[in-house]
């Protein structure tokens, strides 16, 4: 077992405390929950509404301690003011953080030359918030000493970067070079116990993805077999969380992303996979391992 992966365990441990935002619904639910039956006192954070006093009592049914180790804290991760108020009253209230997870997310649709107030809206929760909780929790986590984790929600789309949404897609992009750069600087501090993450889901089934349908697709994750791919993953040490779901197997996102990455190595068009010049040798190349009984 290597040190990383001793120090992510220990992270969980009970009576540590968790900070989850975009935590009254989807994943980030489904991981204050999951954080909760172990024993850890966990921090919602996510704007003020009806779903987050639901999640606060979801979490809080579950809690070892009761609603004493739970709390639900109203946050605008795009706003620095907002995310420094969290930040206070969670030490005041359970002392060092131990797991961060920044997880609020919004996709609200975009086009490249679509209104500004979209993207700025996009690129302020999804990256911006990222950054915002992570400059703000970090340097205590580190001052405390003890064993750490951040984990940080990207998506396929912001490695594959599909055409249809540009702004979610630089957003999520954003965020894997936050994070990537973010895990580079922590392992290269002397002594440093904390160690960051990068969620990529599959295709899950939330309020985001929802679009409307009340039911599971057959295709979906749910939340749940989500965050215990996350655990066993972390248990591993893996800095990459790459989901599959019930659609897409590993093996297929890994050619799409390598074929992603091959569109500036080959010298192709951006966004090659939907190029119909290299439509068929997309397909041949993904196929490839299947005809090769890999």
């Amino acid at each position: 077992m290597t040190s990383q992966t001793k120090t992510s365990q220990s992270a969980f441990s009970p009576r540590n405390v968790a900070v989850v935002t975009g935590a009254a619904s989807g994943i980030g639910l489904a991981a204050a929950k999951h954080f909760a039956t172990l024993g850890m006192r966990v921090v919602l954070a996510d704007l003020a509404g009806p779903r987050l006093d639901e999640a606060f009592a979801a979490v809080g049914a579950l809690s070892k301690a009761g609603g004493d180790d739970v709390i639900a804290v109203a946050t605008d991760v795009s706003d620095l003011g907002s995310v420094t108020r969290l930040h206070e009253v969670a030490v005041s209230r359970f002392g060092r953080v131990h797991v961060l997870m920044n997880n609020a997310g919004i996709q609200p649709g975009s086009a490249v030359l679509g209104p500004r107030e979209s993207w700025e809206k996009v690129l302020m929760v999804n990256l911006w918030g990222v950054v915002n909780c992570t400059q703000t929790f970090v340097p205590g986590m580190l001052e405390h000493g003890e064993a750490g984790i951040v984990i940080n929600t990207g998506s396929k789309q912001g490695i594959t970067t599909p055409p249809g949404d540009p702004a979610y897609n630089v957003s999520k992009a954003g965020v894997k070079v936050f994070t990537e750069a973010l895990q580079h600087d922590l392992r290269n501090r002397e002594g440093a116990l904390l160690s960051a993450h990068l969620l990529i889901p599959g295709f899950v089934f939330t309020a985001l993805t929802a679009h409307g349908r009340t039911e599971k697709p057959g295709g979906a994750w749910t939340p749940e077999q989500t965050v215990d791919f996350m655990m066993q993953s972390l248990a591993r040490g893996d800095f990459y969380i790459l989901c599959p779901d019930n659609e897409v197997a590993r093996r297929t996102d890994e050619k799409r992303i390598l074929w992603a990455a091959g569109d500036i190595v080959e010298n192709r068009p951006p966004l090659s996979r939907w190029h119909p010049q290299y439509g068929a040798a997309f397909k041949a190349f993904v196929d490839k391992d299947v005809a090769d009984g890999d």
